[in-house]
């Protein structure tokens, strides 16, 4: 068998004071994860690739409808459909897409949130205080810059939230497409910092982007939720039941003035996430695996059709270099991001005394926190929110925020590509199976009291 590699997981790392009753050793970050964890990693990273290589084509196709065919591209963004009454659904094809099809990618975030806090990465406080501290002061100094910039006269201080957002499909659609390979430790931890940043994302647009709030209908909303978290619980199966269940919930939710995308992400968060009675997947893990691809490969690449078409002249490239608001954003996304979650995981590991996986170096994860910065799907749907009344203020956000998210992803490319070979011979390491028997050779030895065979079993 293999010898186990110098990154075993740090719940597992044997300790040489343990009969001594010395200071145990130091807690490994991004150490390797434990076998079913990766593979659940390798199954979702796998849509969402492919899900980010259709949403980089989808926003090239608005680019280009956007600047050659304007006409027709805003004729169709503007077309409305949809029934009148009861609720007022009577809507245009670019508010189905933000309101209808971003419920889909919210509903999913909400069960890879509760996934990860039951059974994830986020389950024990030690492994989640790293990430969820990046995924902190990723937003807020973002949301710090971009005050600080527009803290002038002429700026519009009410975009703050645009340069919060990570886009883990776009991150990974840019990692497909350069052809960068990425150990699963780090991938595990890019997507656990998007999924702690899309909880944030949500509470940010339910808190600050709600108005006119109709409390009969948040109420009927709630209820309905609650019926949809008791039948779930009672084992009751059948699509034909839950779907229109959502969508009464989800129209209720639109009505009431809450966002509607927060009925998505409630759903999500409604559902069981942990194993029982010998269930090889949990409900929540099986509706995640229908319902990833429909967000992944229709909803956000439609969306991006429908938001990401801007009109792109030298004029308006200048005015985002040049102009507090849009200035804001793209520096939010490139140097708030960055420095934001870079900063707060390298404090939080000094604080804690993590102990860096030593087959990797803070540079590799400077890299990855420089392509967290594309903000593009939630930073697009924000740049809505917050300038509904103002085309082109939103417009200009926009512009903003495909330039920063593409300045992000050079950086992040450059970066990347300096470690590739290295990170090419570790995902080889990772996935070396010399036996053919379907566990990689780093989960075993013939030591059978190694901890890889805790990972290799779940049992980390």
């Amino acid at each position: 068998m293999a010898s186990p590699p110098p990154h075993d997981h740090p719940s597992d790392q044997p300790s040489e004071h343990a009969s001594t009753g010395a200071t145990p050793q130091r807690r490994q970050f991004l150490g390797l994860l434990s076998l079913p964890e990766r593979r659940y990693l390798t199954e979702a990273l796998r849509t969402e690739t492919v899900g980010g290589i259709l949403l980089l084509t989808a926003a090239i196709v608005a680019l280009i409808w956007a600047n050659v065919w304007p006409h027709a591209y805003e004729s169709v963004l503007h077309h409305t459909v949809g029934p009148s009454v009861p609720l007022h659904l009577n809507l245009p094809l670019e508010a189905w897409a933000k309101d209808g099809l971003l419920s889909i990618f919210f509903f999913v975030a909400g069960i890879e949130l509760k996934r990860e806090f039951v059974a994830g990465e986020l389950r024990t406080p030690s492994a989640a205080l790293l990430p969820v501290v990046a995924a902190v002061c990723g937003v807020a100094l973002p949301a710090i810059v971009f005050a600080v910039t527009n803290s002038g006269g002429g700026g519009h201080p009410g975009g703050w939230a645009i340069p919060t957002a990570t886009d883990i499909a776009f991150a990974l659609g840019v990692l497909a497409v350069v052809s960068s390979h990425l150990p699963s430790a780090l991938r595990a931890f890019l997507l656990t910092l998007a999924v702690v940043d899309d909880l944030i994302a949500i509470l940010i647009i339910a808190i600050f982007y709600s108005s006119g709030i109709k409390f009969w209908a948040l109420g009927l909303a709630l209820a309905g939720l609650v019926l949809f978290w008791f039948l779930h619980r009672r084992g009751v199966h059948g699509w034909y039941l839950f779907v229109p269940l959502a969508l009464v919930i989800w129209a209720l939710m639109h009505e009431s003035g809450v966002h509607a995308t927060v009925a998505g992400v409630a759903m999500g968060l409604v559902l069981r996430c942990h194993r029982e009675g010998g269930e090889e997947h949990s409900p929540g893990e099986h509706i995640e695996h229908l319902v990833r691809p429909l967000s992944a490969g229709l909803a956000v690449p439609v969306f991006a059709l429908f938001a990401a078409g801007v009109t792109i002249t030298p004029s308006a490239i200048r005015d985002v270099f040049t102009q507090a608001m849009p200035l804001g954003i793209v520096l939010g996304l490139l140097v708030g991001k960055t420095v934001g979650i870079f900063g707060g995981t390298w404090l939080a590991a000094r604080f804690t005394r993590a102990e860096l996986n030593p087959q990797l170096s803070w540079a590799d994860l400077f890299a990855v926190s420089t392509l967290a910065g594309i903000g593009f799907t939630v930073s697009l749907l924000i740049s809505e929110l917050a300038f509904p009344d103002n085309p082109t203020l939103s417009d200009r956000a926009k512009a903003a925020v495909l330039i920063g998210s593409l300045l992000c992803a050079v950086v992040a490319t450059f970066l990347l590509k300096l470690r590739n070979r290295h990170y090419r011979q570790l995902c080889e390491e990772e996935d070396l199976d010399s036996d053919g028997d379907g566990i990689p050779d780093v989960y075993q030895r013939d030591d059978p009291a190694w901890p890889g065979h805790r990972l290799a079993e779940g049992r980390a």
